[in-house]
């Protein structure tokens, strides 16, 4: 099967790096001012906020809206990149015991817009069956934001958003393109955030979501040892923490065990069957007698019963289970189970499709159906709400989902494929740290079994405080507004202590 230029952009866990450039030096002030990188780019407008209000949990909130920049600097003290962030702080005489929230997206090569609309006190529709990239409406008030609880501070990595690196391509790529580079800058400028705002005594905490979610434990691990900063909590939203289910797919039962229960939830959703019960069903179907099946290779018998019941739990025609051995690609199963509706579903939530526009072409001949409706509605309305509602405009394009990011990311192979060992590490230095892993059922480019499987194997002095929950819908679960009235929730309680 091809592959398709923006499935691997805004989800997919890129496979490791090796070895990496040297932690960059921020700004450490002194009486000389720091050099800086000579840049024929026009330079950025003043940190700028603005006064709003947005009612959340049915109360009125007023916050002040803040879009800023921080520099990254190399050894020697010269400015190599700088980052933009937009924060949400609500108004009022400061509480010491109040959260702050450091938000990322994940690709690599997304901005954190679509975190920034899931939590933040605005919203725009997108993600879900039907929506349209041409509706473009003002932005309304999110009932499911986070700001009534915690602060938020949404952060675009170097060649997101308006994020920019000011050296060659060459070195940005050596400085920021690869797993460990991304956790030496961004664990620094989530410091300089909190010392430039005078947040450093207040409770924080970290989201991320995709391969923010990959992020996430590397980047509260360096925080916690190496910076010194402790955070109380992490929530890995559609997180890929290990790439072990996408490797060896002919022989390891892992890839086909990591994806099954997402299809069979689409088809349970499809069915109006979708419950916590059907799921335990199809997970301990998974981890039992399929797997057991699928070790079995050839064997006529094996083939027969993953047959009967993968078809049975999928909807699929058992030729083609049977064609497939009962291991069901991704992207060929996007076209095959609505093929007769001439329709194609999406990774990122495979009952959301669109129409398939080549259905006669062996292979499929466009994007994935959300990625490519969801970039004209985010754009607009995060670019209007920076330039027009905010006030600070640059002379620069934003980037909500880099192509050039994730081309020039440096795929390696061996410990940077995964992020579990940071996680068991987090958690076992800190013992009331927590972590939440949210899911959506129907997401197949980060499945939620694959986070089931590593919660499960968790030594078990720490597993209460990783927890695993799901949602109907996929990746971006939250633009279903009960799937994030629900996430919201048990965000509430891991942030109550509870």
């Amino acid at each position: 099967m091809k592959k398709l230029f923006r499935a691997g952009v805004a989800a997919l866990l890129v496979t490791a790096v090796l070895g990496g450039a040297p932690a960059l030096a921020q700004d450490k002030g002194g009486d000389k001012p720091a050099a800086e990188a000579k840049s024929d780019l026009p330079a950025f407008p003043a940190d700028k906020s603005v006064k709003q209000t947005a009612t959340i949990g049915g109360k009125v909130v007023a916050y002040t809206a803040t879009v800023g920049v921080l520099p990254v600097r190399d050894e020697k003290g010269k400015k190599v990149a700088e980052v933009v962030y937009t924060s949400y702080i609500v108004d009022g005489p400061r509480d010491p015991n109040r959260p702050i929230t450091v938000a990322f997206n994940g690709g690599p090569g997304a901005a954190s817009v679509y975190l920034n609309f899931a939590l933040g006190p605005k919203r725009v529709q997108f993600g879900a069956e039907g929506d349209s990239p041409s509706s473009f409406s003002k932005l309304e008030d999110n009932p499911a934001s986070w700001l009534d609880f915690t602060d938020l501070v949404f952060i675009d990595p170097v060649g997101t958003g308006f994020s920019r690196s000011l050296v060659g391509e060459d070195e940005t790529k050596k400085r920021f393109y690869g797993v460990k580079q991304d956790i030496d800058y961004l664990s620094r400028i989530v410091f300089d955030y909190l010392v430039k705002t005078e947040r450093l005594a207040s409770p924080k905490y970290l989201v991320g979501e995709s391969y923010g979610g990959f992020r996430g434990p590397r980047l509260a691990y360096e925080l916690q040892t190496d910076l010194g900063v402790a955070v109380k909590g992490v929530v890995l939203v559609s997180p890929l923490l290990s790439s072990a289910g996408r490797a060896s797919q002919e022989v390891s039962p892992l890839p086909a065990m990591w994806t099954l229960p997402s299809i069979a939830a689409a088809k349970l959703e499809r069915d109006g069957k979708l419950t916590p019960e059907t799921i335990k069903a199809v997970e301990d179907y998974t981890r039992g007698e399929y797997m057991v099946d699928l070790m079995k290779g050839s064997d006529p018998a094996a083939l027969d019963r993953l047959t009967t019941k993968v078809s049975a739990m999928t909807g699929l025609d058992p030729t083609y289970v049977r064609r497939a051995g009962g291991r069901l690609e991704t992207q060929s199963f996007l076209r095959e189970v609505f093929r007769d509706k001439g329709r194609l579903g999406s990774r990122y939530d495979s009952n959301v499709t669109a129409l398939d526009p080549f259905p006669n072409a062996p292979e499929q001949e466009v994007n994935d159906p959300i990625l490519d409706a969801i970039i004209a509605p985010t754009t607009s309305a995060i670019v209007d709400f920076t330039t027009r509602v905010v006030g600070w405009k640059p002379e620069a394009r934003y980037e909500a989902l880099s192509g050039n990011v994730n081309r020039l990311w440096d795929r390696g192979r061996g410990a940077d494929t995964e992020s579990v060992t940071d996680l068991r590490k987090v958690v076992s230095v800190d013992p009331k740290l927590k972590v939440l892993i949210v899911h959506g059922y129907n997401d197949l480019s980060c499945p939620f079994f694959a986070s089931r499987l590593i919660v499960d194997a968790i030594p078990a002095t720490a597993n209460g405080r990783v927890t695993l929950a799901n949602y109907p819908g996929g990746h971006m679960f939250y633009s279903r507004p009960d799937s994030g009235a629900a996430f919201r929730r048990d965000v509430m309680a891991v942030y109550a202590g509870k």
